[in-house]
């Protein structure tokens, strides 16, 4: 990656399902299609959706994206995603963002892919976080970039391992472990921001639309690699009491995102960035940065063996969730507990949750 560009290929996912019950008819319809009845399930979800149900809509977006039960239409597909995201429908939006994005109009599928990501998805997290990384249609922000990778990549989505590993070649240490930090915050917000909306949802109140109302209108979905993405994507439909949690693990396993070092079939490339447009970064320095102090340590081990934890420091310490904090060694008689001290609980549990992704044991505890 000479230019320090990442560029990322999605494949579209069906999006998440807010708790709220299904009505029996369109409950009816993902009963049918569980059975291989494609048929059946669309004409139920057809009587609803013309009737202006929301979960109706967006499976049957979900059948004309994939072709089984009507014939594959990816324009009607995204009216249909459309239509139930200017009525709340949250996994709707979702996926109306994603199908915009993939097919090129990034413009007007930014404000679905953040608003997404504001809720905690994972591969909104993803796309975000590497239209930061290369400054396309926001700020280039190394350390939300990373932050959100992170994030992406905690929540079991293994592309995301792919971008990290090319962010750690390319933005310094020092910035790599803000980003571990903001991680931290953003998640903490994603909880808030998604508990909120779940929430009017449950009640049944309107919830304001959290991006532009969607235009309805054709559009032209003639990139090779939205339907090839469409046709490789599983189905996630809305299920009766379903919570987000479940349903995004499904449609995490189901759909997932692919990092690639080429621009997608059928679409070209754009042209090239002049290097000499941003002076190179400067290397890492070789002293950590100073720990920001706080009242919670992560522990690496307990080793009977002294030469063990020394071993083991030697493989973490440069990392940016352990850089710039102090080692400790805490006797427990004949063991040695391998620490690191001046954490925030948060950013203790966030250095905990990367070190673990990466294959390392890690508690966050309090002095």
């Amino acid at each position: 990656m000479g230019r320090n560009y990442l560029i990322a290929a999605l494949a579209l996912g069906a999006g998440v399902i807010p708790s709220a019950p299904a009505r029996a008819d369109t409950r009816a319809g993902v009963d049918a299609w569980t059975k291989g009845d494609y048929a059946g399930a669309v004409k139920e979800w057809q009587v609803q959706a013309a009737k202006g149900d929301a979960d109706a809509l967006f499976n049957l977006g979900q059948a004309y994206k994939l072709g089984k039960g009507v014939k594959q239409d990816l324009i009607k597909a995204e009216q249909l995603f459309a239509q139930a995201a200017a009525m709340g429908h949250l996994q709707a939006g979702d996926n109306y963002g994603l199908l915009l994005f993939q097919r090129g109009d990034r413009q007007r599928g930014l404000p679905y892919i953040r608003a997404a990501a504001d809720r905690g998805d994972p591969r909104a997290q993803y796309l975000l976080g590497v239209m930061h990384f290369n400054g396309e249609l926001v700020p280039k922000d190394w350390v939300r970039a990373y932050a959100l990778v992170t994030l992406a990549q905690q929540q079991g989505l293994p592309q995301a391992a792919g971008a990290m590993a090319q962010m750690d070649q390319h933005i310094p240490y020092g910035e790599r472990q803000q980003g571990v930090q903001l991680a931290a915050e953003l998640a903490s917000q994603a909880d808030a921001t998604r508990a909120r909306q779940l929430a009017a949802v449950d009640l049944g109140s309107q919830m304001p639309n959290p991006v532009p109302a969607p235009v309805r209108g054709p559009v032209v979905a003639s990139a090779q690699s939205t339907a090839q993405a469409a046709q490789e994507a599983n189905p996630v439909f809305t299920r009766p009491n379903d919570s987000y949690e479940a349903t995004r693990a499904r449609q995490a396993a189901a759909n997932p995102v692919r990092v690639h070092q080429g621009p997608p079939p059928g679409v070209t490339p754009p042209a090239p960035r002049p290097v000499a447009a941003q002076p190179p970064r400067p290397a890492p320095a070789p002293a950590p940065m100073p720990a920001a102090g706080g009242s919670w340590r992560i522990q690496l081990g307990a080793f009977g063996v002294a030469a063990n934890a020394d071993a083991l420091w030697a493989r973490v310490k440069g990392r940016p969730e352990v850089a710039g904090h102090p080692r400790l060694n805490l006797k427990a008689g004949a063991v040695t507990k391998l620490q690191a001290g001046n954490y925030s609980q948060a950013a203790a549990q966030a250095a905990c949750a990367r070190l673990k992704a990466a294959g390392f044991t890690c508690v966050a505890v309090p002095n």
